[in-house]
């Protein structure tokens, strides 16, 4: 029995009806025609069971059945689908036995190729294996079932019946519909080891790991977690003494340039991997990673004809391997130590395990080694022998004298001193395998940093590149990708005291600035809850920019605050604007004096406040300053916002003051910062050329007789890194340091 199915949309009194080449489609005769069916429940889906026996296609040479939908019309008109091609599908005799279905999409759409399936699936038995055949596991999504291949023979199935052939092979398939590399890995043991294969072909896609549609900010880490994972299932294949082979990468209706781009990278990259590998991509590939026309039914599934060139692409000569071989293979994956690499009379000794991208060194002498760039009978042999990828090696368990990582140069070589005390005993694994899905869960990647989440309690941040990488919640996407964390205070577990190695980690993700040196790991280990370290924020109280230039020196500065980027000259104008919440401060009544020759806004509440900052190129503030009221509306209101939080949600507030003033104002400050700091402790620091006796015993002030003139650090480059140093000596005898800083976030959310 075949069953028609189309989707067509008609008017009351219209019907589909389908004429083909057989009697029983009333061979062309549209007065023969069979009318089909629908009903509310299924509209726009019509359909007609056809019952056409195998022996009355037989007769025809074409050995297919052809058709076309028509329209029938209330008045008896027939208007038909289309002109040109007809509609097709072969001669199936397992439709005697059960219903198949017909999917034809949508009326006036002529597919490629016809799709179908078996309404009760006859189930597939493997054909036998021959007596000097091997046994093929295949493992993949939906493309390796077959899934819109007629009755889903794709290339799994045409590759099973020339395997049979020509070697006696026996294929099982046991691919599952929407597999990516982590539920492969998952269930490799239970449906794959227990066939116990001679072979195993994995075949899964970038499509299915989100590629397509996922930001683009989260490729990079969708690329590198399928390539880890399809590395992982081929060791795990080698563990079970089989041997791996991988179905290349292919298009996806969806991608656009990067995407290829990715695609590409990963394509020659799997066949450098001594892997044999399918080679598919230039079969299937238009140019640009979508598929070839004509060879799909939807953007992730190849058609019959597209599922026929993939099978075309096999080299089947791949599969002409003897039983005497596989052992050999077996053999050789089964060497727990690898190769030995270098070894001197001392008991220092090297070993590379080339596949599991694992370098080995043992000191059993009493002396301390260092391999370094230098060394050049060791460097010699790594390169010859070792085999190492270029990147960053890292040991888990390295004592905190011997360095947990070293780098690879391009070459092969090591280009990072490495010291070895007496005793070690160590494996350097490749950072390529730490962003296995068994081994960590990405948090984030761009092709340089890697973090990754190794558990609840440790965060690996991985980086590849020749450059100090900071690490810092302005960047949106680590900040929210840190949210995948508990919430915590994670340090860095060889060397916690080392500046910005505190990473915050919050409910909206990363809260500190975190520094990661060139081409190396660090993991960062959970000690406590955010609660038990007192967080201090420094928070600028104006005069001119030279708080702000001093804090970006000591990588202190964080989104800007209200009085950042301001001129205030009048400490009081300050304790007034804070005490009315900064009401009227980027009020467009009070902004309309602007110095065209100081390229300045004076405010007129306040006279003593100024900006500089806020008149761009492209304005005309003397004809028209509404752009700048408005650019300065969304700033100063963020700016606000974030004053507010950070008095909310600081454990201390430091407040900074630079210029002049005197007792009167700073005695009135203290009282209305007092009313705004929910009674947390604060301290004023102030800085200024002046008497320090003008400001003693008022409580919680500190004066410092400096001056910190901004005019001359621009022009000084010395100079500032002078005045850095004394604010940093200053800010350390408080206690304060990038291990207790609090940072707010640009767009602090809503407590």
């Amino acid at each position: 029995m075949y069953r028609f199915q189309v989707n067509a949309h008609t008017q009351p009194g219209e019907f589909i009806g389908i004429v083909g080449s057989t009697p029983e489609l009333g061979e062309w005769d549209v007065s023969k025609c069979v009318r089909m069916n629908t009903n509310s429940d299924r509209y726009p889906l019509w359909w007609a069971d056809v019952d056409i026996p195998v022996d009355t296609v037989a007769t025809f040479s074409s050995q297919a059945i052809e058709y076309k939908y028509i329209r029938i019309l209330p008045n008896g008109r027939i208007e038909w689908e289309a002109w040109g091609r007809n509609r097709w599908v072969p001669v199936e005799p397992d439709a005697r036995s059960t219903t198949l279905v017909i999917e034809d999409g949508w009326i006036g759409y002529l597919p490629p190729c016809p799709q179908a399936y078996l309404e009760q699936p006859v189930v597939h038995k493997p054909l036998p294996k021959g007596i000097q055949g091997l046994k093929i596991v295949v493992i993949g999504s939906s493309v390796a079932l077959g899934c819109n291949g007629w009755l889903l023979k794709g290339w799994t199935w045409y590759l099973e019946q020339d395997l049979h052939k020509k070697y006696g092979h026996q294929l099982v398939n046991v691919s599952e519909v929407g597999a990516n590399v982590i539920t492969t890995i998952n269930r490799f043991q239970r449906v794959v080891a227990p066939e116990k294969p001679d072979i195993v072909i994995i075949s899964l896609s970038l499509g299915n790991e989100g590629l397509a549609y996922c930001a683009p900010h989260e490729r990079r880490a969708v690329q590198r977690r399928f390539e880890s994972g399809l590395q992982l299932l081929v060791k795990m294949t080698q563990e079970l003494g089989a041997r791996p082979i991988l179905g290349a990468v292919y298009p996806h209706g969806d991608y656009n340039s990067e995407h290829y781009w990715l695609l590409r990278e990963t394509h020659e990259r799997m066949l450098s991997w001594g892997v044999p590998v399918l080679n598919w991509l230039d079969a299937l590939d238009d140019g640009q990673g979508r598929w070839k026309p004509g060879i799909s039914t939807d953007p992730a599934h190849p058609n019959m004809l597209g599922h026929r060139l993939m099978y075309e692409a096999i080299d089947i000569r791949i599969f002409q391997i003897s039983h005497e071989e596989l052992a050999k293979e077996k053999q050789l994956a089964q060497q727990k130590d690898g190769i030995l690499v270098f070894r001197d009379n001392e008991g220092f000794q090297i070993f590379s395990r080339i596949d599991e991208k694992i370098l080995r060194v043992i000191n059993k002498s009493p002396y301390d080694y260092t391999i370094a760039p230098y060394w050049q009978e060791l460097q010699t042999a790594i390169q010859s022998k070792a085999r190492l990828m270029p990147g960053i090696y890292i040991a888990k368990n390295a004592p905190i004298d011997a360095l947990s990582f070293f780098s690879v140069r391009s070459d092969g070589t090591i280009e990072t001193t490495l010291n070895v005390p007496p005793g070690t005993d160590l494996e350097y694994s490749a950072a390529f395998n730490f962003f296995s899905p068994k081994v960590s869960q990405i948090l984030f990647y761009d092709g340089h940093l890697g973090i990754l989440k190794e558990s609840e309690n440790f965060i690996r941040v991985i980086n590849e590149t020749a450059h100090e990488y900071n690490i810092h919640p302005m960047w949106k996407e680590v900040r929210s990708a840190l949210k995948e964390m508990p919430p915590g205070v994670y340090e860095d577990m060889r060397h916690p005291d080392t500046p910005f190695r505190t990473m915050f980690i919050g409910k909206q993700g990363l809260e500190s600035r975190v520094k990661v040196p060139p081409k190396s790991s660090v993991l960062f280990e959970y000690k406590c809850q955010l609660s038990e370290v007192k967080r201090v924020a420094i928070v600028p109280l104006g005069d001119r920019c030279a708080l702000r230039m001093l804090l970006y020196k000591m990588e202190y500065d964080g989104p800007a605050f209200p009085f950042d980027l301001t001129r205030t000259s009048n400490l009081a104008d300050v304790a007034d604007i804070i005490a009315n919440d900064f009401y009227d401060m980027w009020n467009p009544y009070f902004l309309q004096h602007y110095n065209p020759s100081e390229k300045r806004i004076y405010h007129s509440k306040w006279s003593g406040l100024s900006f500089a900052h806020e008149v761009e190129d492209t304005d005309n503030p003397i004809f028209n300053m509404h752009p700048v009221h408005e650019r300065m509306r969304v700033r100063y209101s963020a700016r606000a916002e974030r004053f507010r939080y950070t008095l909310r949600n600081a454990d201390k507030l430091l407040f900074i003051r630079t210029g002049g003033t005197t007792r009167g104002c700073v005695i009135d400050l203290m009282q209305k910062l007092e009313s705004k700091c929910y009674g947390k402790p604060f301290k004023l620091l102030i800085f200024s050329l002046q008497d320090s006796q003008e400001f003693a015993d008022i409580p919680n002030v500190l004066h410092y007789n400096l001056e910190f003139n901004p005019d001359r650090m621009y022009a000084d480059l010395g100079h500032w890194l002078y005045c850095t140093e004394v604010l940093r000596e200053i800010l350390n005898s408080l206690g304060v340091s990038s291990k207790n800083l609090f940072w707010c976030p640009p767009n602090p959310p809503q407590d």
